[in-house]
Formats: C-alpha cells, structure tokens, sequence
C-alpha cells in the first residue's frame, strides 16, 4: 500500500500489476518503483473527467513524460490502483494538488 498526498492509501494487487505489464502495458514491468513515487510523491494530481472517485497521478520523468498512475479511490481512507503508464501528455480535468 502506498499513502498518497490526498490521505488514502492506494492497494496494488498483484494479479492487476501482472494484468498492466502482461496485458495493457508491458512498458511498465519492472516501474514498480517509479509507480509507487508518483502515487505517494507525484508533481501533479487531476481527478478524472469521467468518474471524480478517480485520480490521476503525474510524476514527471525528464524529456517531456509522465509515469501516470491511475487509482480509485473507495473512500477516504483506502483506494486500489487501476492502471500505470508512461505518457507524453497531461490529460484534461481538474488539477487538485500540485508540488
């Protein structure tokens, strides 16, 4: 579990991180480490357009790209980790917390 800036943790289950680098994005196996900096350190964090239980965690990564974690939050206190990526661009919505 990793404690973000936003007060809950963020749960990474093992069969959804092998589902990201076997399935969505196998760029990211072996990013554990940078996933966990930007979920509890990250430049920037925006709330999904679509569904505003969902954040976006921006940790800036050098030459203009992002690593992205992407969780759900659950309630105030605990959230599970959606996705991770690498990504040339901040996506649109509403930016709640910056470094």
């Amino acid at each position: 579990m990793v404690k973000t800036p936003l007060g809950f943790r963020v749960r990474v289950y093992h069969s959804n991180w092998e589902r990201i680098i076997k399935l969505k994005h196998p760029v990211m196996e072996g990013k554990e480490d940078e996933v966990k900096k930007a979920l509890a350190a990250p430049d920037e964090i925006r709330l999904s357009k679509i569904d505003s239980s969902v954040c976006l965690f921006y940790l800036a990564q050098g030459s203009g790209h992002w690593v992205c974690a992407v969780s759900k939050h659950l309630d105030e206190e605990e959230g599970f980790l959606i996705t991770a990526y690498i990504t040339d661009a901040i996506k649109e919505g509403k930016r709640i917390w910056t470094r």
